[in-house]
């Protein structure tokens, strides 16, 4: 509960509080505040949830309120008979236990592990495991739709990983291992980000080994803005692609000591990368399925652009509407 939610709840009550000790208005709060967390949740699945103004299931707008569920107001089809609500057709459809969502995200602002996230919240560490990517696998979708000006971009490397996997397409590796070969292979996962000088910020998994002309001309083009003078390394990939998009171009010549030409440099999409290495190593590594969850994760936090619980929730919320 939001203190000044549960301030104005003891201004009301004060006359019958008075003889109230401090222990016993901490366990007071703690009676409060799961039902204060669940009216909160479900009046921001209502107002950002999928809209209600038709029917999920076969499009007709002949609809009608019929009663609800589990707190949210349920809609009926009067062409399918079908009901629904704001959450039918979404990965939060079917999880309970939404008065411990708002507390779970809580622990998510504050990158907490999965096990650390499950004695905090309450729930068990398959529900924290499962929650994560639920919510991370929507709030990753919420990004700036355009890059413009100036905008930077590198990739990073990530040893490739299946943890957690039964099924494995290669021999185990022993508390994380590391690549056979030196340098840039096929044993790592390609991450490639593009940030403005506004601090806007995609990022991609590519796949495996050095990034290719033809991945940069899929991922780049939809995001790039008409005018935008595009700066890299000098790997060849950029230099090809910027040639056949046809957009401006400049190369910072990393491996002959040139780190910067005026405002020609790569320093904050570098220090994106070190930010979000940093981040990740708490985990003790990730699976690459997920690395893209991951990276969602990252951008909400940096900058703070996620500032509480409810943020991650409209994120998620949003996230899977822009999906649908």
């Amino acid at each position: 509960m939001h203190d000044g939610v549960f301030n104005s709840l003891l201004e009301r009550l004060r006359g019958q509080l008075d003889g109230f000790s401090g222990a016993q208005l901490t366990t007071l709060r703690a009676l409060l505040e799961p039902a204060s967390s669940l009216a909160t949740c479900l009046e921001l699945i209502e107002k950002f949830g999928q809209p209600c103004d038709r029917c999920p299931h076969c499009a007709a707008i002949r609809i009608h309120r019929h009663g609800s569920t589990g707190g949210l107001q349920r809609y009926r089809c009067l062409a399918c008979r079908r009901t629904f609500n704001a959450l039918t057709g979404t990965p939060f459809a079917f999880l309970r236990l939404r008065g411990k969502w708002l507390p779970f995200l809580q622990a998510v602002l504050d990158s907490r592990t999965v096990r650390n996230a499950a004695d905090t919240t309450g729930i068990h560490r398959n529900t924290s495991f499962r929650w994560r990517h639920r919510f991370m696998g929507g709030a990753r979708h919420d990004r700036p739709p355009r890059l413009q000006g100036i905008v930077e971009a590198d990739e990073t490397y990530l040893l490739e990983s299946q943890k957690g996997s039964r099924h494995l397409d290669r021999p185990a590796r022993r508390r994380g291992g590391k690549a056979r070969r030196r340098g840039i292979s096929n044993e790592l996962d390609c991450i490639l980000v593009a940030r403005d000088r506004d601090g806007k910020t995609r990022d991609f998994v590519c796949g495996r080994g050095p990034v290719t002309a033809r991945q940069l001309a899929f991922h780049l083009p939809p995001i790039l803005a008409a005018d935008v003078l595009l700066v890299s390394d000098s790997a060849a990939a950029y230099r090809t692609f910027t040639r056949q998009a046809g957009i401006l171009h400049e190369a910072v010549n990393l491996r002959a000591g040139v780190r910067a030409r005026g405002a020609i440099h790569l320093q904050h999409v570098n220090g994106y990368h070190s930010r979000f290495h940093g981040w990740l190593s708490r985990f003790n590594g990730v699976a690459s399925k997920y690395l893209p969850n991951y990276l969602g994760w990252r951008h909400g936090l940096d900058g703070q652009r996620w500032l509480a619980p409810a943020d991650c929730l409209i994120a998620a919320l949003r996230g899977n509407d822009a999906l649908s």
